[in-house]
């Protein structure tokens, strides 16, 4: 079945913890509902580390391709995920207001 592109949504997205010292990164269909369940610490990762603020997102018409983004950006340094969150927010904002 052939699903026209730009009427499903699905999100890269980078959160942080309030220090800004961890990096995790995911995909979604529902941004919002996401960082929902990541800041009542539906997630073992998130919920230890109290990683919950958005930092940097991407939007894909496809889910295939926004995995494959996340994989990729997974696979990258820090410092490689650093200038790529600067592209967007440069002062490390936190996003999480946009999506409340």
């Amino acid at each position: 079945m052939l699903r026209p592109k730009g009427i499903y949504k699905f999100y890269v997205y980078i959160i942080t913890n309030k220090n800004k010292t961890v990096l995790y990164t995911g995909v979604t269909n529902n941004l919002k509902r996401r960082l929902q369940e990541h800041q009542e610490g539906k997630s073992k990762f998130t919920s230890r580390y109290n990683v919950q603020y958005l930092l940097y997102y991407e939007c894909f018409g496809w889910i295939d391709k926004a995995i494959a983004r996340e994989k990729e950006i997974k696979g990258w340094s820090r410092k490689r995920k650093e200038m790529l969150i600067n592209k967007l927010n440069p002062d490390w904002y936190f996003l999480n207001d946009l999506y409340s």
